[in-house]
This record gives C-alpha cells, structure tokens and sequence, in this order.
C-alpha cells in the first residue's frame, strides 16, 4: 500500500510496523502511536511539582486548568475518581464531563513500589510513549500494595526519559481522559509528574483487547492462556460497547475527535465490556460553525480517514471511518493492512467491499472461525453498516449515534434469532461440540432459522478467500 500518508507525516514514523501485527499484552494500546512534541520546560516542571505538593491536579500549565475549588488529590490518601455506574449493564448510561480532573497525583517512588520497581515481568507492553507495566495498588489509599495482598491491579504508563515523543500525548490523556467520564472509556486513576518521569495510571483491563481476541494466537503475556476466537454475539457487544464510547465523545460539549480508532485501543473487562483507550491523539472538534479541524496527519496505517489522508481536515466523521474498518475486520477476522495476503489484497477495505456490496458473497468474507455460527440478516445488516461508515465522502457516513443505533438493532435481531433457534432444538438431541469451544445442534444451519451456517466453497474462476489468521492455529 506504501506510504499513503504522503509527504505531510514524516512524524508518523513507526506507524507502518506498529500496523501489522502487535502480538502483545492486554494493555499495550497504551504505548502504541508515536507523537512528536517537545519535552516539558524546567519551569512548567517545576509548577507541576509545586502544585503537586500542595495536593492540586495541575496537568500542563495553560492546559485545564483546575478551579480554585478543585479537591485536593496529593498523598496517600489522595482521592480516587469516581467509577462509572452500570459499567456491566446492557443498557449503558450516558457519560458525563467533570468540572475539573479528579485524579490521583501519584509520586514516582509510589509507583515504583507499586510494580516492583518496574521490573521486566510486569511489562505488559511498550510503543512510542515508553512501557506499560502492571502493577498494584491499595483500593482505599491508592497507595502501593503487594500483589498477593489483594491489591488492585492498574496498568502504568511510563515515558522513556530519552524520547520526545510522549509528553504531547501524556497531556491529552490527562485533558480528555482526566475530565470524560463513561463507561466505555478506560478509567485514568491518576499521573506523575516527577522531573523527567511522566506517568499515567489507568485501570486494568484484564481481557485485554479486541485486537488479540481477533488476531492472536500465541499465550497472553500476563497470563490469561492461548486467546480463543469470538462468537458472534460476544463481537456484536464489543463493537456496540465501543460505539458508545466513541459516540460520547463526538457528543461532548467540544465534539471530541478521538483520530486513531482501532481494534488495539479497545480494551476489555473481565465481563468483556469494551473500553476505548489511549487518547494521546484526540482532538476538540471544530468550533464556530466550521466543519472540520486542520491538523498533522497522524494515526495508523489502514484505519486513518481518506479526507484525512489526503488535506489534513479532520472531521468528526473521520472517525467513523476507523470505526467501519474495525468493524469489518470484525466481520471478517483479517487484519486492516497484511502484506502477508496477495498484493491485491494487502488491503482489507480495497479488497472486501464488494463482498461487502453483494449478499451472495458475503459468507466467503465473513471469520471462517465463527463455523456459520451468526445470523444471516444480521451478518447482512452489518455488512451494509460497514459500507455506509467506509464511505468515501465523509458526508455519507452515519454519525455513531446512528451506528449504535443500528447495532443495537442487530444484536436484537440475533437475539432473537437465537432463541427461535434454541426452541427448534429443544426436542433435538445434544449439541455437537464443534472446534473452538462453541456448539451445534442438529438443523442449526438452516435457513428458516436464518442461521448462516458454513460458508460456501468459492466457485471456480472467483477470488479466493485470503489465507486466514486461523489457518495458522494448531486446532
């Protein structure tokens, strides 16, 4: 696909590797993207560090800052910010944007302790910020704690001192994440900001993200086993989930553009409630009747919005690009970019539309390791979804209230197309136990029931399907 940033990204850098494969641990979409930015000035160190010491959240000088009124957050017995309610529930609550950050301001001799002075087993992965380690902390205090004392494990986001490249992205992630609160955005707990030590303390995502469960065949560092492939009804509730976050986002007070939507910064719970993560890139949208923000191209390979790629104007809408691209892969199990497929296509998008276009052949597109197991309509409204937010002109595309929406829509649908399904086989004998921890009964796969079952052998002379993720997978 080649540079298809053009000559304006040279700061996009590593983008292009970062894309293709990151086989790393749950909370690795922390470190992922690369940001230029000068370092902090000694002054502005030195600001923070006395308003550290005085208890009081203060990022970047000029950058949020808190009222007179703010809670004091220093010390041990610093404050925690409050959880997002109904963070299990189906029906999710709407967000809500804090009067000023609530965050634990941590010091560095804290969060040393709390992962075992950084040693190399607690690296759950790195990028261009720095490391992400896991580590423990007491519930109450948020102190530091021993992980075999019932401490709560959080992942901490340490800048490497030698890099420039974090300090703008550390500042975002303290403006946005420090003020947005909703249930489908991962909870910041807390920073430091010691000398050249930048931190940031998030909750702990113990499932890790989309992308390993979509792509991942190897042991999770950090434990957790061999990731086993999705069903249906599982990926409809992450991509719904991170719909709702990101629709959140675009319906802030200042429309924030999250620019660098992908499976590797959808994180998961233990119950497998998505999370977006990692707004080190994130924009306040357009203000004052425009319609969009001029900015650096930057983002990743394969997700980033062709307006986008082409002038440098970000529109909200250019994340529901990213979005659509997450949600074919998705659909399909492949990765967005993969110069390990055949040349034509290297890119999913290029190659899946017209599959996507045309019901007859989506069954040949969709993850050969959901068996059948998904409901032809639903499968069918989906597809068209993708279409519609992978749409050359941005103002074609839905707004992601509208996908949530549709989304909901199809969840409902399969639901529904589940439980005709069970009662059919009440009387059946027992499921067949089919590769991948997942079952059959009897009939399952016929078309009454509008259940897909296995895809059809491609005819002679049509493209063949791509060499699948999965094929590679000792069964």
């Amino acid at each position: 696909m080649g540079n298809c940033f053009g000559s304006n990204v040279a700061e996009v850098g590593a983008v292009k590797a970062m894309a293709q494969a990151h086989h790393a641990h749950p909370q690795v979409a922390l470190a992922k993207h690369v940001v230029m930015s000068a370092a902090p000035s000694s002054a502005a160190q030195s600001h923070h560090a006395a308003a550290r010491h005085q208890g009081v959240p203060v990022p970047v000088p000029g950058k949020l800052p808190p009222p007179a009124t703010a809670t004091a957050t220093g010390g041990a017995g610093g404050s925690r910010p409050p959880a997002a309610a109904g963070g299990g529930s189906d029906r999710q609550p709407d967000g809500r944007i804090l009067e000023a950050p609530n965050l634990r301001v941590f010091t560095f001799a804290e969060l040393k302790a709390a992962t075992r002075s950084f040693k190399p087993d607690t690296v759950l992965g790195e990028g261009g910020f720095g490391r992400v380690y896991k580590g423990w902390v007491d519930e109450r205090t948020m102190g530091p704690a021993r992980n075999d004392s019932g401490g709560l494990p959080v992942a901490v986001k340490k800048l490497n001192p030698e890099s420039l490249q974090g300090a703008q992205e550390w500042q975002s992630e303290v403006n946005f994440l420090g003020r947005l609160s909703h249930p489908n955005l991962v909870r910041l707990l807390g920073y430091c900001w010691e000398d050249k030590e930048l931190l940031l303390v998030y909750e702990y995502m113990a499932k890790g993200s989309l992308e390993n469960h979509l792509f991942g065949s190897e042991p999770r560092k950090g434990g957790g086993g061999a990731v086993q492939p999705l069903p249906w009804s599982l990926r409809l509730r992450i991509v719904t989930g991170a719909a709702r976050g990101l629709a959140f986002l675009h319906s802030s007070e200042k429309h924030v553009i999250y620019r660098d939507f992908k499976a590797s910064n959808i994180l998961l719970d233990t119950h497998f409630n998505a999370k977006l993560s990692d707004l080190g890139l994130a924009k306040d949208g357009p203000a004052g009747g425009s319609s969009h923000v001029t900015t650096r191209v930057m983002g990743t390979y394969g997700y980033a919005a062709p307006e986008y790629v082409a002038t440098g104007h970000l529109y909200v809408k250019s994340d529901v690009y990213g979005f659509g691209v997450v949600l074919l892969e998705v659909l399909t199990g492949l990765r967005a970019l993969d110069t390990d497929r055949p040349t034509a296509q290297h890119s999913l998008v290029d190659w899946a539309k017209p599959y996507l276009a045309d019901r007859r052949k989506l069954a040949r597109l969709m993850d050969p390791r959901l068996e059948g197991q998904y409901p032809s309509r639903g499968a069918q409204r989906a597809a068209q979804l993708t279409l519609r937010c992978l749409a050359a002109d941005h103002k074609n595309r839905p707004s992601m209230r509208e996908v949530v929406a549709v989304l909901e829509e199809i969840d409902s649908m399969s639901s529904r197309a589940a439980t005709r399904l069970d009662g059919s086989a009440s009387a059946s004998p027992r499921p067949t136990p089919l590769r991948n921890g997942h079952s059959q009964r009897p009939g399952s796969s016929g078309s009454t029931l509008d259940w897909a079952g296995p895809a059809p052998a491609p005819a002679a002379g049509r493209m063949q399907y791509p060499p699948h993720p999965s094929a590679r997978v000792t069964r």
